[in-house]
């Protein structure tokens, strides 16, 4: 199927405003706020550069708190992408926000992935143009880092106990509960855990790391 006959799908990027002690608070714990901080803006602009060279759809960075940060300014500027406020609620009325403002086929990432790469986009948004009726990208820690849907389901969010080891497993229940079709183009791994720092270091992504040893701070 050529790109001319596809539709267009959508990529939602949902991120903290990479403000010390709003941002990767789990992390800050083992590398402090401020260092957790700047890890956080590395990684929405990753997230970002990530969406854009994929080249499937309109991005849109969904910020939190709101939008005024000026990290997120300078990647609307730079990548010309769209930003938006992520409304009040859980995590799983937040996804669903961004994929009902798509009018169309979407995903939604977060900004924790800094293995999450053009081609994983492009493969997802090629099973939603192929008919299939939801993506899904699970992560080790038993979450997922994308989903994707050509329209939008309540049900896939709504009373999910989220931030566990069991909400991969638990959207593939309702998934096959409501008869829906998925892939799993592939398995990842995100960054939320102090032990997640050393993880960057082995797959040679420090760079995403802030050099001053305030990274260390706490140990």
């Amino acid at each position: 199927m050529s790109r001319a006959k596809t539709e267009t799908v959508a990529i939602a990027v949902l991120a903290k405003a990479p403000v010390p002690g709003l941002a990767k608070t789990r992390l800050a714990r083992a590398l402090g706020d401020v260092a957790a901080a700047a890890l956080q803006e590395r990684l929405t602009a990753e997230a970002v550069a990530a969406a854009c060279a994929a080249a499937i759809g309109p991005v849109t960075l969904w910020g939190t708190p709101d939008t005024s940060h000026a990290s997120f300014r300078a990647l609307a500027q730079r990548h010309g992408i769209s930003l938006a406020q992520q409304p009040d609620g859980g995590l799983g009325a937040r996804m669903l926000a961004a994929i009902e403002a798509a009018h169309g086929p979407a995903l939604v990432i977060g900004a924790d992935c800094p293995t999450l790469a053009p081609r994983h986009l492009a493969i997802s948004a090629e099973h939603l143009n192929d008919g299939i009726d939801a993506v899904l990208i699970p992560a080790d820690d038993g979450g997922y880092v994308l989903i994707g849907m050509r329209r939008p389901r309540p049900a896939l969010f709504n009373d999910m106990i989220w931030s566990t080891d069991s909400v991969a497993t638990e959207t593939r229940r309702r998934l096959a509960r409501m008869g829906l079709s998925w892939r799993e183009p592939a398995r990842l791994w995100d960054v939320d855990r102090p032990e997640d720092v050393a993880r960057l270091q082995a797959a040679r992504l420090e760079d995403l790391l802030p050099a001053d040893r305030i990274l260390f701070q706490a140990r």
